[in-house]
């Protein structure tokens, strides 16, 4: 038999399950157990359009011979309560007999934020929240951050040496990282909502920057800057199947024409100096559903979103070596005091290979 606390770690484990299955939708996990500790069905958020957690842990219960009326669901988020894509998880709930619903946490979409506990209260079901709250924020924080800020988190990847150089003076960059690191790269791209690239990327390296190197249900949309709309027709990046959003600064519609007629949406949002506005770039991605951004830009890209504050967390994939003069991360400033230096909070240091990823978060980020 299992315990109350097992229950949501199993929750918990099925919403992780949707971390490259769910987007835009958050990651949920829900069981169904009785009361005397007997699981009767499990399941997670399927791809946007498909049936939520819950229903898919109905589905389960069913498919197993379980009937379910009196039954406890312990779910990593409050059951929807709008009909969106899908209908109401809560009147699904409902509607199956269930007698307890134990959830991690409020869902911040304004559409939902509490009146699906309340619908629950209202039938009769009993409700308890806060098992596993930290960690199904944290999954989702993408998510939380588009509901609450109206902008998406914003990660930022970067392959350097250990003097923090991401290319030699000329440019060269394959390969600063070993493939154990290249692939767990791929993994974040693979998790996010959309890759944010510079045209210059484009230009000089022309990557594909799609997932390949691991197995993925979908392709993240990819966002290309690119403020003069020079983006070649003939560039890699089109052989991918998804979305690609490219902001621009100038109205040429020949450009535009042919870009958009090799599947790209052209965007024109110009910003001061004759670049794209970065922040309205990011709060009309949130628009697009667009909860995680995934930067895989160069020092000058990367530096300007540095410079403007857009900047969540980093991603970095350190290797031991020593490159001397190079291209630096992320080019900005130069600083006058080390009081304007960007604070950051290490959350995760681990060994991928022989290279170490080192995670680390703007300083009070998290905090909506």
């Amino acid at each position: 038999m299992f315990t109350h606390k097992d229950f949501s770690l199993l929750a918990a484990a099925q919403a992780q399950s949707a971390l490259l299955l769910s987007s835009p939708n958050p990651r949920v996990g829900c069981i169904l157990a009785t009361a005397a500790g007997v699981l009767l069905g499990q399941g997670h958020t399927q791809t946007a359009g498909g049936p939520h957690a819950e229903v898919m842990a109905l589905r389960d219960a069913a498919a197993r011979g379980h009937q379910i009326t009196g039954a406890t669901a312990y779910v990593t988020l409050e059951p929807c309560s709008h009909h969106g894509r899908t209908g109401p998880c809560c009147d699904a709930l409902i509607a199956a007999g269930i007698n307890k619903v134990v959830a991690s946490i409020a869902d911040p979409n304004p559409l939902v934020s509490g009146q699906g506990f309340e619908r629950l209260r209202a039938a009769g079901v009993e409700v308890v929240v806060g098992p596993g709250a930290a960690e199904s924020r944290e999954l989702n924080i993408g998510f939380f951050s588009r509901m609450i800020r109206k902008t998406p988190w914003v990660r930022m990847k970067v392959a350097t040496s250990l003097d923090g150089k991401t290319a030699l003076l000329n440019g060269q960059s394959q390969w600063i990282t070993a493939s154990a690191a290249r692939a767990d790269g791929h993994a974040w791209r693979a998790r996010s909502c959309a890759v944010l690239t510079g045209i210059g990327t484009i230009l000089e390296d022309n990557p594909r920057l799609d997932v390949r190197l691991v197995a993925s249900p979908r392709q993240p949309h990819l966002v290309v800057v690119d403020s003069q709309l020079l983006t070649p027709p003939n560039a890699l990046i089109f052989q991918a199947d998804r979305q690609i959003f490219i902001y621009t600064c100038v109205e040429n519609e020949l450009r535009k024409i042919a870009l958009e007629a090799c599947g790209a949406k052209v965007i024109y949002l110009p910003g001061a100096n004759g670049k794209v506005d970065l922040a309205a770039m990011l709060r009309d991605l949130a628009q697009r559903e667009v909860n995680e951004v995934h930067v895989e830009a160069g020092h000058k890209l990367n530096g300007s979103l540095v410079r403007e504050g857009l900047v969540d967390e980093l991603l970095m994939y350190i290797a031991p070596k020593l490159l001397g003069a190079g291209q630096d991360l992320a080019s900005f400033g130069p600083l006058q005091r080390l009081e304007d230096a960007v604070d950051l909070v290490f959350t995760s240091t681990e060994m991928v290979g022989a290279d170490l990823r080192v995670r680390a978060r703007i300083a009070g980020r998290n905090q909506f």
